[in-house]
């Protein structure tokens, strides 16, 4: 199955961040918080102005993003999780410069 986002939504798969430890110990993945980075997987056309144009969007297929803890609405397609959340939850496009 193929998802495509509409107008200025995106779809973006999580990042594991790999083990937590603090102070020496590890943290069980039951009390671990889900990581805020994530890598954009497809991208809408763009929101559509009053005059009936597309604005096209800032983020595009393969951009590695920061986000905020409570953005986006969690999906599953074929047994992988996917958060599909509008362009403007998005707080930073991490470049790898």
């Amino acid at each position: 199955m193929k998802v495509r986002p509409l107008h200025d939504r995106i779809i973006v798969q999580r990042l594991d961040e790999g083990e937590q430890k603090i102070g020496g110990i590890i943290i069980p993945d039951a009390a671990k918080e889900k990581p805020q980075h994530g890598k954009v997987i497809a991208a809408g056309a763009g929101k559509v102005k009053e005059d009936g144009t597309r604005q096209p969007l800032d983020v595009k297929e393969g951009d590695t993003i920061l986000f905020g803890k409570y953005s986006g609405q969690e999906i599953k397609v074929e047994a992988e999780e996917y958060l599909i959340m509008r362009e403007d939850e998005v707080l930073a496009i991490i470049d790898s410069k």
